[in-house]
């Protein structure tokens, strides 16, 4: 049976901690989970993310209609509703506007792959959207190109959304990525980004099936890419504006076949803890890359 309650409280926690990384200024931000068929925990409008109370959290159908709270429900709960239709394992959707990530949403550079093995194996392509306008419907339709193959998503001009199996994994993502887009500035001011090669990329790949995660470039449709070129989303580009400025490209990889997995574009293996699994993952990584030296 469901505990709303607890649900609640831990979108409470969630909230803080956006607010306390400074990921949500001033009342930014929406966070939802998804309790049943037709009811979906939504936070307020206009209120901090920071100072969040279980009794502010409202419920919402999965049309958007507020069936109960007393605050009035956040205005682009369209976005987390059009996830949830798209893919009916998630759980929760966490939107807030993480300041290195959003830095590439308003420059529409996109990240480069093949830098960090943990991004690696949690991420992998990260696409940008085209932009629209906040709240409708058509906001909501620009991650519908992408949500089948990833679980962090970068809104043009404007954010991250991420989403998972409960409310700490959706949230999980949009931290990684933007610790991730900080340590790719911080590199550029050093003088530049170096880049894994093609044994070492594909190593980490086998480690990302071996352990549970899926990829697009684990399947047949992509088992000729060029694994670290961000050819996962690279056809929407001219849409989006996304375009490299920043970042110099990845040099050619050879288009040697990766091992084809038949799973969808998921998040990891439920059930385990988070902090556990990030430490046994990053031990596990750096151990078989170690063995390379």
């Amino acid at each position: 049976m469901v505990n709303a309650h607890k649900i609640k409280q831990d979108i409470c926690e969630i909230g803080r901690r956006i607010y306390a990384k400074g990921f949500a200024a001033a009342n930014d931000g929406n966070i939802t989970v998804r309790i049943s068929e037709n009811e979906v925990l939504c936070t307020p409008t206009m209120h901090s993310k920071g100072f969040l109370k279980p009794d502010d959290i409202s419920t919402i159908d999965m049309t958007g209609k507020q069936i109960a709270g007393r605050k009035k429900r956040s205005s682009e709960a369209l976005l987390h509703l059009e996830i949830y239709k798209q893919r009916p394992e998630i759980k929760s959707v966490v939107h807030c506007h993480p300041p290195h990530a959003t830095a590439f949403a308003v420059a529409r550079e996109p990240i480069p792959q093949c830098v960090l093995p943990e991004v690696e194996v949690f991420l992998g392509d990260v696409p940008i959207t085209k932009y629209e306008t906040p709240g409708g419907q058509d906001f909501a339709d620009t991650i519908r190109p992408f949500v089948d193959r990833t679980n962090v998503i970068i809104l043009a001009n404007h954010g991250t959304v991420s989403f998972g199996e409960d409310v700490e994994r959706a949230y999980w993502w949009t931290e990684i990525l933007d610790a991730y887009c900080r340590i790719l500035m911080l590199a550029k001011q050093l003088g530049g980004v170096n880049y894994l090669n093609q044994q070492k990329s594909q190593e980490l790949l086998d480690l990302k099936q071996k352990w549970g995660f899926s990829d697009p470039r684990l399947t047949k449709e992509y088992e000729n890419c060029d694994i670290c070129a961000n050819d996962i989303f690279r056809e929407s580009w001219a849409e989006t504006g996304v375009q490299r400025r920043a970042f110099d490209a990845p040099p050619p990889m050879p288009k040697t076949p990766t091992t084809v997995s038949n799973e969808p574009a998921t998040s990891p293996v439920a059930g385990l803890d988070q902090e556990a699994l990030v430490q046994a993952i990053t031990e596990r990584v750096m151990a078989e890359l170690a063995k390379g030296r």
